[in-house]
């Protein structure tokens, strides 16, 4: 009996699948969007009345339902432990038809996720995961990460196959994410940021397989080689960055803003910090990670957020430590300092006048102590030059209709050849090629809004 309800669970589905395709045969739902939300969520409410008929008769749930590959071999394709599907290296990509109901056939490389967990109201849930022929799988891949990051293959000599996959968890504006990835290069350039309003910061766990790599970091003094342990990185979402990661397992937070702000009052300065699982604090912390993250489908709304936010409390207590501003009196005062170095900066960057001695003598400070405080940033010199840059890049968007040289001398550029080598050498991409960027945008930005 079991196995009719669901051969008839697979036939309704497919029906309600075929009755929408476009014409290069990829099923779409009515709303145009890939079969895969359609007939994976219809297969999740069957299965689901199917799962409770079974228990109401006490016959025995047949084996796991998944996805095939079309034109892949019965011997070819294998059923791994936990619903997970293998299929052979050199899957066909063309539609192919099969009697079997138990063997769908639908766009391929998607496996068919386990029925979600059962979670208390307010927490959301999803997943979703690729295998299989690399240029196939990294295609969904990209596709699914392109919200946030453009995803780069990591090498010209791609392997033969990518895996990668991700469950997420979300409670209002707390996301964390548990991602299983093959090599690629995660990228937010210059562009994207200063188009967007992406503003959280993100914290990566990096559990199993070699920590990540946060590309075009220049190498601290304060960063000594770490033995292969869990470490976390800190990343400002609002800057461009890029992550090359490797054959692993990660944890990743997204937190907003204003409440790493609430413990961790400069959030931009954290961009690229690490901290590594060598001390009682951080291993702490990341147990309460991983907990958090295993946990999570047995916890109510509130006592789940509240785990989200001790857990955040703990990310910015550890590197706020690390950075010397908390653990004592002395650390609270160079936390004091370094708000105020930074709001009179950030106030003065328009301020022709603006530089170290001036913000020395305005603040009656000492120039070793200030240095000391913007150490990660290379000094107090390069931390201003730095944010003179960014707002540049930022004006340059923002302000599409004035000309480089003059947003570049608003900000203390004098020489326009000068100010193009320092902002091509800190974001890859000259001024005037992310000007033109902008126009483009706001103009492709503009016609979507007149059409919807």
């Amino acid at each position: 009996m079991g196995e009719n309800l669901i051969r008839l669970a697979c036939q309704a589905a497919l029906q309600a699948a075929a009755r929408h395709t476009t014409s290069s045969g990829d099923v779409t739902g009515p709303d145009g969007r890939p079969a895969r939300a359609l007939a994976s969520g219809y297969l999740i409410d069957r299965r689901r009345a199917v799962r409770r008929e079974l228990r109401q008769s006490r016959h025995p749930m047949p084996g796991n339902l998944y996805w095939r590959a079309p034109g892949v071999p019965e011997d070819q394709h294998k059923v791994e432990p936990h619903g997970q599907t293998k299929t052979g290296r050199k899957s066909a990509m063309s539609t192919a038809s099969n009697d079997d109901p138990l063997h769908i056939v639908i766009p391929p490389r998607l496996s068919l996720p386990l029925e979600p967990p059962d979670l208390a109201p307010g927490i959301v849930h999803s997943s979703f995961s690729v295998q299989g022929d690399t240029r196939q799988s990294f295609l969904a891949w990209q596709e699914r990460m392109s919200p946030v990051y453009d995803i780069l293959p990591s090498s010209n000599q791609a392997e033969d196959s990518f895996e990668a996959s991700l469950s997420r968890y979300t409670i209002d504006n707390l996301s964390i994410f548990d991602f299983r990835t093959g090599p690629n290069l995660a990228v937010r350039s210059l562009g994207r940021v200063s188009t967007e309003s992406i503003r959280d910061i993100s914290f990566s766990v990096f559990l199993e397989g070699p920590p990540g790599q946060f590309v075009g970091a220049k190498p601290r003094r304060d960063e000594p080689h770490i033995p292969r342990v869990p470490s976390i990185l800190a990343l400002d979402m609002a800057q461009p960055c890029t992550i090359r990661s490797f054959h692993g397992r990660i944890l990743l937070l997204f937190v907003p803003r204003s409440l790493v702000e609430q413990s961790f009052p400069d959030a931009a300065s954290l961009h690229g910090r690490w901290i590594h699982g060598t001390t009682p604090l951080t291993r702490l912390m990341i147990e309460h990670l991983v907990a958090l993250n295993r946990h999570i489908a047995g916890l109510g709304r509130e006592e789940a957020r509240q785990r989200f936010v001790t857990a955040v409390e703990l990310l910015a207590a550890a590197f706020s430590r690390r950075a010397g501003l908390s653990g004592d009196a002395r650390a609270a005062v160079r936390a004091a300092v370094y708000g105020q170095v930074r709001r009179h900066v950030e106030a003065s960057l328009h301020d022709p006048d603006l530089s170290p001695d001036s913000v020395l003598k305005s603040l009656h400070l000492s120039r070793a102590s200030v240095y000391r405080l913007f150490e990660h940033e290379g000094g107090l010199a390069a931390y201003i030059r730095s944010r003179r840059l960014r707002m540049a890049a930022d004006e340059l968007v923002r302000l599409p209709h004035m000309e480089v040289q003059d947003i570049a001398s608003g900000l203390g550029f004098n020489s326009a050849s000068s100010f193009t080598r320092a902002f091509r050498r800190a974001f890859d991409i000259a001024p005037g090629e992310l000007h033109e960027y902008a126009r483009l945008h706001q103009r492709e930005h503009a016609g979507r809004q007149r059409f919807t």
